[in-house]
């Protein structure tokens, strides 16, 4: 299985879910892929992964995350001890997110929803100071990325399998040249531990 972690103000309906979501159903796996909408709440958001994740553990389940999904999976990574890709990953959101308190609206939708104060320190709560096994992840930044510095990345994922894609930019346009590798590395980091 593959829990896709999306990005803040993003969906199951984001452009890297669907190439993920489009690479299975191609490959006949569309069953191995859960890609919930989260909740703003970080606290919440890691509950139902939690939950959707756990039946999966160990040994069964890969999870990619992009942006702050990368920070989540990157806590969930080192909880359920599993393999994660992370896609432009936020490596400490608490500095990019004060600026989003209040009520925004998401990409993919008109629909509204409330950033709240409190959900910063629930963020500083899920923050991984220093992965344990570099093994365990597989790093795509792009040097392009215009909300993240992939410096910040390529740092705190060191050891990491990493793949530095020069310019781009934070969606990575071109995933899907990439998709193939990160599905691959989620099956085999999956069926090898």
């Amino acid at each position: 299985m593959i829990l896709y972690l999306h990005g803040f103000r993003s969906s199951p309906k984001s452009f890297k879910a669907r190439v993920v979501q489009k690479a299975l159903e191609d490959a006949g796996r569309a069953s191995e892929l859960i890609c919930p909408q989260l909740p703003a709440s970080p606290k919440e958001a890691m509950d139902l992964a939690l939950l959707l994740a756990e039946p999966h553990v160990p040994g069964k389940l890969s999870i990619i995350g992009s942006s702050l999904g990368g920070f989540y999976a990157t806590w969930l990574a080192e909880r359920l001890d599993v393999p994660a890709v992370l896609l432009n990953p936020s490596v400490n959101p608490l500095k990019n997110l004060e600026h989003h308190v209040g009520v925004t609206t998401a990409w993919h939708s008109d629909e509204s929803f409330e950033f709240r104060r409190e959900y910063i320190d629930e963020l500083a709560a899920l923050r991984v100071e220093k992965i344990t096994k570099p093994e365990r992840y597989y790093l795509i930044a792009a040097t392009g990325d215009e909300v993240l510095d992939y410096r910040d990345m390529v740092a705190h994922y060191a050891g990491a399998k990493q793949h530095v894609i020069t310019g781009s930019d934070h969606a990575i346009s071109e995933f899907p040249q990439y998709v193939d590798d990160v599905l691959a590395f989620c099956t085999n980091a999956s069926t090898t531990r």
